[in-house]
Parts: C-alpha cells; structure tokens; sequence
C-alpha cells in the first residue's frame, strides 16, 4: 500500500508513521521537511504534491496549526489562522486529493478533543476541529469509487508535557493508543467517522 503521510516528523507523525510503515511503501511530507514538501495553506502546493506522488492509496494528515489565545483578545485575523491552516489545509488535501487517490483509498485527518471538551485558550481550536470533523462525516458520502475519510480526534498526548498546564484534570493519552486509531482508520472499513482516542 501506498501511504502518503503530511506532518510525518511531528510528535504524533512520528508514532504514525512507525506504526503505519510495515511492509508499505510510505511517503513522508512536510512544510520543510519530509520526502516531499508541502504548504498546505496553498492549493497550487497540494496540486504540484500530488503530481509528484502520484497515485496512492492513504493520505493521513497528521498537521495543522491554529491560533492559541484569551478570546478577549482575539481578533478575526486571528481566528483566521486555524480557519486557512489546520481546517482549510487538511480539507484541501482532499478536494485536490479525490482527483489523485485509488479506488478504495481512504484519507484520515486531525482534529482534537478540543471540539467536544474545550479549554480557555482554545476556541480557534474548538472551532477548527469541530469543522474538521463534520467535514469527514459529510465528504463521507459524496466521496467515490468506494474512497474512505475519516478524523482522529486525540487528547492531549503523553510526549507533549508542554501541553499539560493547558489541560487540567485531563488523562493524557499514551502514544500506542493514538498510533492504533491511525492505523485503524487506514487498514479498517469504517468511514465518515470521528475516531475518539481519550
């Protein structure tokens, strides 16, 4: 099979992609790093990725930058990062994406806890990952030639400790548990889901 994986050297890109590698042939991506480079922000970026990778068989987007910030002070400039980053970017990777990927394919994208369970900080997030998530469950029915989509909605993960503060009382959740819900997405059946790891 052939995975392209976006966001490969981040902290949970990483753990993906170790687990996601077997016996598969995987391509990695990133704004700068990877085998390929790619600015999800820019739809002539994701167009120039595609035609370099060519057909494949999984994308899994594990990236996405949002604005963190006291709603008091944010402004819709602000808001607007997560809107074009982590939401806009990710839904790109497919509206560009179903023009390049084989039948049967499936694409997984990020979302977070964030959605269901906010934090003070955090309504840019709470927003994007909300959108990220209806997303995969409308695109789920209009994808063809049997196409998957689903989200992996995770907690804050054990290997960010610089998160913790932001999280009080949540349970961080171990690094194999978010990995499996990868994995599941991609070699499973399910589709227009939002697979929670809490």
């Amino acid at each position: 099979m052939k995975i392209i994986i976006v966001g490969a050297s981040g902290t949970i890109g990483k753990k993906v992609t170790e687990a996601l590698r077997g016996e598969n042939e995987i391509i990695t991506a990133g704004s700068k790093s990877g085998d390929i480079q790619v600015d999800i922000t820019s739809s002539e970026s994701i167009k120039a990725f595609y035609k370099q990778t060519g057909g494949f068989d999984a994308l899994v987007s594990v990236t996405g930058s949002a604005h963190f910030g006291p709603l008091n002070t944010m402004t819709a400039k602000d808001f607007d990062i997560g809107l074009q980053n982590k939401l806009l970017g990710q839904v790109n990777l497919v509206l560009i994406g179903q023009h390049y990927i084989n039948p049967k394919g499936s694409f997984t994208l990020t979302s977070g806890i964030l959605s269901d369970d906010p934090i003070v900080l955090g309504a840019n997030l709470s927003a994007v990952n909300g959108g990220i998530n209806a997303f995969a469950k409308a695109a789920a029915i209009e994808l063809e030639n049997g196409v998957r989509i689903n989200a992996i909605s995770a907690g804050v993960v054990e290997d960010a400790p610089g998160y913790f503060p932001y999280f009080p009382g949540h349970i961080p959740v171990t690094m194999d548990k978010v990995a499996n819900a990868y994995y599941k997405s991609v070699f499973g059946a399910l589709t227009g889901q939002v697979i929670q790891v809490w």
